[in-house]
């Protein structure tokens, strides 16, 4: 195996800001906008912020769809970094691989605790971000030492092969339980696919009939019988290929003889032959864009915007050098992992204890009918006051 060429291995901005922006999308569900649009009826301005900020149902992409996608090729672009930091110091490739593997089991079992805050017990599910990154991350490590042709034919292989694992199990019959699965009359009539598009629906594909087994050699109060959103834990392996592109990406921005507008230009390439691939895929019947179970084309057409976004900010942040604008982006990014916390654990003690001190009725005569989402721009202030206090005393949490 060989190691990619040594090259300066300074911070680059444009990546903490990007991470910063999807950590920020992510926490920002606390500012409700759909409480908002609910106490505004009929304002297609606010109903659309709404959309934006909840999951599709099934296939289809908004806004809120690409913070997953995009924190995970983050990983696979910080990689490059990370390897030649590792080796500037002298470790060895087996000392690496221990602290990979841990990282990786560490992450796992992270998200294995977020999902089990409101619970009786371990909940052994594996399709949090963290426990999907953690999942795949030892593989791309491992794949971070091939070159870059290694890693894409790696790539092709892993999606193909996957693609291959769902279009060759025969989709459920006739006489398929639709209520035992977890599929309402709703979800039938309104998101249930048809044709060679059905090796893709929800609770009813390969990487479901995984988890009804593999779930199941966990202690738990209750059989598993399925998963409400239809996510699987198979989804690490396309979540793997997310990865991938953003090493890829990373290995470009690392190049010194390329210059700041060809990387640019290379990244935006990249995302507009993601996005259209992915979309053809889809329109074709042969791969419909499914984020719940990460489909390959769902790599094509999410991995396509990760490049435009990476594209945008490595062009303001890095090459046109304006990053004034980003250091309240930066400022999260720095601390991802800490963000990612506190927005699932402490979103609601910040909100109980705003009610506490200025009063039931202060954010409805505040704002009105905006209440919920002024109320909700204090608690996204003060976690990113939690994460500007972390910033000046260079305290930077990682695994």
């Amino acid at each position: 195996m060989a190691s990619a060429p040594a090259t300066p291995s300074a911070r680059v901005t444009s990546i903490d800001a990007y991470r910063g922006f999807v950590m920020l999308l992510m926490a920002g569900e606390v500012l409700r906008f759909g409480h908002v649009a609910k106490n505004l009826p009929g304002n297609s301005f606010w109903a659309f912020l709404d959309q934006q900020q909840s999951h599709v149902d099934w296939r289809g992409c908004v806004l809120h769809d690409l913070i997953q996608p995009s924190f995970s090729f983050l990983v696979g672009v910080a990689l490059p970094w990370s390897l030649a930091s590792r080796q500037g110091r002298g470790d060895g490739f087996g000392k690496m691989l221990g602290h990979t593997v841990i990282r990786s089991l560490v992450l796992i079992l992270m998200g294995v605790f977020l999902r089990s805050t409101h619970a009786s017990q371990t909940n052994w599910t594996f399709e949090d971000t963290l426990s999907q990154i953690g999942l795949g991350y030892t593989f791309l490590w491992l794949l971070g030492w091939l070159k870059p042709t290694g890693q894409g034919l790696a790539w092709a292989g892993l999606l193909l092969g996957y693609w291959l694992l769902f279009a060759l199990t025969p989709v459920p019959g006739p006489d398929f339980d639709l209520a035992a699965n977890g599929i309402t009359p709703d979800f039938h009539r309104d998101h249930w696919l048809s044709g060679f598009a059905a090796h893709w629906n929800k609770n009813a594909n390969p990487a479901h009939y995984f988890d009804q087994v593999w779930l199941n050699l966990f202690s738990r109060s209750k059989p598993w019988l399925y998963n409400g959103g239809g996510y699987v834990t198979l989804s690490f392996v396309p979540t793997l290929g997310t990865m991938l592109l953003g090493l890829l990406a990373g290995g470009w921005l690392r190049r010194t003889d390329w210059s700041g507008s060809r990387k640019v230009g290379q990244l935006a390439i990249a995302g507009l032959a993601g996005l259209g691939l992915g979309l053809a895929l889809d329109a074709a019947g042969v791969c419909p864009v499914v984020k719940r179970i990460w489909t390959p084309s769902w790599v094509l057409f999410s991995g396509g915007w990760c490049c435009l976004f990476l594209a945008a900010f490595y062009g303001a942040c890095d090459v046109l050098v304006r990053r004034a604008w980003a250091f309240p982006l930066v400022v999260v990014g720095a601390n991802s992992i800490f963000m990612y916390f506190i927005a699932h654990l402490w979103d609601e003690f910040f909100f109980r204890n705003l009610k506490t001190h200025l009063g039931p009725d202060f954010w409805p005569n505040l704002a009105g009918p905006y209440a919920p989402m002024v109320e909700g721009l204090a608690v996204l202030g003060l976690m990113w006051l939690c994460c500007a206090w972390l910033w000046r005393r260079r305290i930077f949490i990682r695994v």
